[in-house]
């Protein structure tokens, strides 16, 4: 061994003996999986550290996975919790159902027949799973795709097999759908948006829980909610909506699996929603009572699944 060498040992030697070297082993050893937090951002002075703060205390205890997106653009605020994780849509898929049925139809220059209206309302404002389950094999895979692309909704994997409840679906991808619903675009008309969110308005009242939980008088509510369980995760249980109004803007998403119960994941998703809903617009006086609160019986349509092992 070389003089160099052998004192480049004996440095790296003593180091070690010394504990000089300790903290960069340390640092290479992989720590245990954090849990996610939720991020925010804001345009309006701590807004984002608020709604931090107040998601994670809602999150505090409540089992199962979670995962959140909010959108305001009066404030520019943005939060994100597990954005890209993957859930069962359930019945959440039937917004996307519609909008592709809108997109198409733009497409061909042509309105809806008043069958496809009949079935849009049925799927979306009860729920009805048959009207789905008919638009959805009238569509086909390559118009959903089609959709999904123009979208930019990358994350979203269509159900095979008609089972269209098994739809793979992210927060990100639908936060971009709601963001489409709400503001002028490309892919979707002002009268899809604007036939799309007054069907989300229509939303029977045993099925207007979840996010809009907390909402203020002030905005309108456009709603649309899905469960589904399974021998795998438990219950998913999802809300998405969209609210407007006296100067307000703002979508939420929330996804949720693993839930004992259907009513365990709406309590969840609910007190997140009240969260958002008290930082972003918040009431005073006698106008405090103001707040949306959804039934004590929600409902909502079970979607067909495979068999056990399908």
């Amino acid at each position: 061994m070389t003089y160099r060498a052998t004192r480049r040992a004996r440095v790296i030697a003593g180091a070690l003996g010394a504990g000089l070297l300790l903290p960069c082993v340390a640092a290479a050893t992989p720590a245990a999986a954090a849990t996610p937090q939720v991020s925010c951002t804001s345009g309006r002075a701590g807004l984002a550290a608020k709604l931090q703060k107040d998601i994670t205390a809602a999150l505090a205890n409540r089992k199962g996975t979670i995962a959140v997106g909010l959108y305001d653009r009066a404030t520019n605020t943005t939060c994100t919790l597990r954005g890209s994780t993957a859930f069962d849509s359930a019945s959440v898929v039937k917004v996307t159902v519609l909008a592709t049925l809108l997109w198409d139809a733009k497409k061909h220059n042509r309105y809806l027949t008043q069958r496809e209206a009949d079935l849009s309302k049925a799927m979306i404002t009860k729920s009805d799973n048959a009207a789905t389950s008919t638009l959805w094999r009238q569509l086909g895979m390559t118009k959903i795709k089609g959709f999904l692309a123009a979208a930019g909704m990358t994350q979203t994997k269509p159900g095979t097999n008609g089972y269209w409840g098994l739809t793979q679906i992210t927060v990100q991808d639908e936060q971009k759908l709601l963001k489409l619903v709400t503001a002028k675009n490309s892919v979707l008309s002002d009268n899809s948006r604007a036939y799309i969110l007054k069907l989300m308005g229509q939303v029977i009242s045993s099925q207007r829980w979840g996010t809009p939980a907390g909402a203020p008088s002030t905005v309108s509510v456009h709603v649309k909610n899905g469960w589904l369980s399974r021998a795998t995760h438990g219950w998913r249980v999802h809300s998405i909506g969209t609210f407007n109004g006296g100067g307000r803007d703002y979508m939420i998403s929330v996804l949720t699996h693993g839930n004992s119960t259907m009513t365990y994941g709406v309590t969840t998703i609910q007190g997140i929603a009240k969260a958002i809903h008290k930082d972003l617009v918040p009431v005073t006086g006698s106008a405090g009572a103001q707040r949306y609160v959804p039934t004590n019986q929600p409902g909502e349509a079970s979607v067909p699944v495979p068999p056990a092992g399908g």
